[in-house]
């Protein structure tokens, strides 16, 4: 059910200044639109990408708009957890907070693979790397003021189990399947993540609706990608617009802990409170996958 809100606009974030913000997947997309409105909002940006040539360029862009910004990058592949330590060790490096991290890097649907750790691909990056970089993160994030993890997750998440059996697709791999079961993990860890942290960290969750973003490029699929064509022209709203919930969820004062945002038309709109289902608000599973993760990752919460 949509919850009351005030249509809700841009303009309406507030002043970010004095507030570091590390945000994944930053290079283009929903991540830089993300970044570039934090940015031009005074906030100091860390953008975590994979890529360093389209992280380079992103860097440029950011700069380019907002000239008295201030935005820098930072080298992480959620793919590989070593990655995401040595990520975590430059930012501690660097910081003595930080105030928000944005779980915003994704894969979706893509062919079958595995990480650099053995891991389905889109659990292993999705999920678990952004988990592991959230637990190695949180030393900084409890040493903000008023912390927050923001997660993306989407509507995809409908489709999704958490398959306990088969986490990571040995019996048969289908590529919807697995994001489906990806998106799911990102509502699951947002809503534990809140009740383990026990009011230090506010934990909420984000989806883009029908965003218009590379994600739904480079699927090696004919079909698929015509169909994809389509409904960008039709019915997606730009990624600047799908940044919106991230947004709020990020900054704006009435946001509450474990609630999950989304676009008030589902796939298009300014952002409200979003359904999710019964799966997603499973207690016994989301400590389930919890446990598992910490087991999996070799990353331990301590708050």
């Amino acid at each position: 059910m949509l919850c009351p809100m005030t249509r809700w606009q841009l303009s309406d974030v507030p002043d970010q200044t004095g507030r570091t913000v590390l945000v994944t997947g930053a290079n283009s997309g929903l991540g830089f639109q993300t970044s570039l409105e934090l940015a031009r909002k005074g906030a100091r940006v860390l953008l975590a990408c994979r890529n360093p040539q389209r992280a380079s360029e992103a860097l440029g862009r950011i700069r380019a708009e907002v000239p008295a910004g201030s935005a820098e990058l930072v080298s992480l592949d959620l793919s590989s957890l070593d990655s995401v330590e040595r990520a975590a060790e430059d930012v501690a490096g660097r910081l003595g907070s930080l105030d928000v991290l944005i779980n915003n890097a994704g894969i979706m649907a893509v062919a079958e693979g595995k990480t650099a750790d053995g891991f389905e691909l889109q659990f292993g990056t999705n999920h678990l790397g952004h988990f592991a970089l959230t637990g190695r993160l949180m030393p900084l994030l409890l040493a903000a003021d008023a912390p927050r993890v923001v997660t993306v997750s989407s509507t995809a998440h409908v489709i999704g189990k958490i398959d306990f059996a088969d986490l990571h697709g040995a019996s048969g791999y289908g590529r919807w399947r697995a994001y489906g079961q990806s998106k799911l993990a990102n509502l699951l860890f947002a809503s534990e993540l809140q009740k383990r942290a026990g009011g230090r960290v506010l934990s909420t969750a984000a989806h883009p609706g029908y965003a218009a973003t590379h994600l739904q490029s480079g699927q090696g699929q004919a079909a698929f990608q015509a169909l994809m064509n389509v409904g960008n022209r039709l019915l997606a709203q730009s990624d600047a617009a799908g940044a919106w919930p991230s947004l709020y969820a990020a900054t704006m004062p009435e946001v509450i802990g474990g609630d999950f945002y989304g676009p008030r038309l589902t796939v298009r709109g300014y952002p409200v409170k979003a359904w999710r289902t019964a799966s997603a608000k499973d207690n016994d599973v989301a400590t389930k996958l919890w446990d598992i993760s910490e087991e999996l990752t070799k990353v331990e919460y301590r708050f």
